[in-house]
């Protein structure tokens, strides 16, 4: 049986989840491999820290050159996470004509081109699906089964720890810092979620879904991005009563050669798949010109469904060294226009808190009408009050027109604030 030695740079929950599959599916990996796969070094910080897992000492390493000059290695898998210094290694590793495995969504949003005109000039492949959606084989169906397609939308739950809590506020009815703790608890969340909770997360992998999907470079600075941290579940209850559910989506559609890229709060039907996505798992929903519409499925996250894409990718690199084939990847050039937010079209929740006086729903309303916002419903609660709250839906408009209007409510004597705006989508259930 022919071997094939790999090497693991970093060995957090990833680098275990690899470590476990290796050894509970060897043989049926070599099976459909062809080959014994080894670890023959593994890059860590610390030699001294205690591990949850039988490892053998000598494999351990904190010097990356003990990996980067031996021969005898084929394939590095990147574990580490962040920009640097796990970008550097993996161009050091391909200029020494090794194979390199990735699931670090920084690293492929922000350094892709660079990683993989490198794979290219040497002749090396250059594999990423653990970066999104954890093992949901997204990224292997837009570039192998889908490419027959002209992609048109691609709307999806990519990030776990928000659907985490978004779930948990819309189920339990609890506050975002309650469904946070307990997601921190859980071990979904970092003790500093803001990468996730502000949508940072989400936007590295819409980034990646968006070049491969739509056939361009995308900077992650032309994302718009909002995170969930003013939905409350106040909120959660109007969408409920409208017969929606808020999702953090990331989103992308095409319309005469223009991308829509967003990640926000989103109110979906609650009878839309999407809606239906709850804890943890991840959803990706898109629509091809000849497929039409596709959703996947599954675990966003975690040890050994990452661990599963990962090494998904190892086998695939195994499958094709005798070819000398490479894997299609991100766009290395052109751009494609991306619409400024003001320019998107969505229907809209907004919840104003206002003074209880007449006439200032009219007030309201004919600012509205003055920019073009039509109404389609408006709900008003609480009675003899000094402030009461205004909801609002309306129909699709410009995010412009919208902006316009708040300006105009917010200069009100009687408005006292505008609590929240939510974009809502339909998704082609009109």
């Amino acid at each position: 049986m022919r071997e094939v030695k790999i090497a693991l740079l970093g060995f957090g929950n990833v680098g275990k989840g690899v470590w476990k599959i290796l050894n509970m599916n060897s043989e049926e990996l070599i099976k459909r491999s062809g080959y014994h796969i080894k670890i023959g070094k593994i890059l860590i910080r610390d030699i001294n820290k205690a591990r949850d897992l039988d490892v053998p000492k000598e494999l351990f390493t904190t010097n990356f050159e003990d990996i980067i000059e031996d021969d005898s290695i084929d394939i590095i898998v990147e574990l580490m996470g962040g920009i640097e210094p796990a970008v550097d290694y993996m161009l050091q590793g391909m200029k020494r004509k090794k194979h390199i495995v990735t699931a670090n969504k920084m690293a492929i949003a922000t350094k892709g081109n660079t990683l993989i005109k490198t794979s290219r000039e040497e002749g090396v492949m250059f594999y990423f699906e653990g970066s999104v959606a954890g093992g949901i084989p997204i990224i292997h169906g837009l570039n192998d089964n889908l490419v027959a397609n002209k992609i048109e939308e691609v709307i999806g739950i990519i990030n776990g720890t928000t659907n985490y809590i978004l779930t948990k506020m819309t189920q339990e009815k609890i506050s975002f810092e309650q469904a946070l703790a307990e997601a921190q608890k859980k071990g979904y969340a970092e003790a500093d979620p803001t990468s996730d909770v502000e949508a940072f997360d989400a936007v590295y992998k819409l980034c990646i879904l968006a070049s491969l999907a739509f056939d361009t470079i995308v900077s992650v600075n032309s994302i718009y991005r909002e995170g969930i941290n003013n939905v409350k579940p106040i909120d959660i209850e109007y969408a409920r009563e409208f017969g929606y559910v808020i999702k953090l989506l990331g989103i992308i559609k095409e319309t005469n050669g223009e991308l829509e890229l967003r990640v926000h709060p989103t109110m979906v039907p609650a009878e839309h798949p999407l809606a239906n996505v709850n804890d943890s798992f991840n959803a990706i929903f898109l629509k091809g010109n000849a497929v039409g519409d596709l959703m996947f499925y599954g675990r966003g996250a975690g040890e050994l469904p990452t661990g599963s894409a990962v090494v998904g990718d190892i086998v695939s690199i195994l499958r094709n060294k005798e070819k000398s084939s490479y894997y299609p990847c991100l766009k290395n050039e052109g751009y494609k226009k991306i619409k400024d937010i003001e320019e998107v079209k969505c229907e809209y929740y907004i919840r104003i808190t206002v003074k209880d006086k007449p006439g200032v729903l009219g007030e309201i309303s004919s600012i509205f009408g003055k920019n073009n916002v039509s109404i389609l419903s408006v709900i008003q609660k609480g009675k003899r009050e000094e402030l009461v709250s205004l909801v609002f839906i309306t129909h699709s408009t410009l995010e412009g027109n919208i902006n316009k209007s708040i300006g105009m409510i917010k200069a009100l004597n009687d408005s006292e604030k505008i609590e929240n705006i939510i974009r809502i989508e339909n998704l082609g259930m009109d």
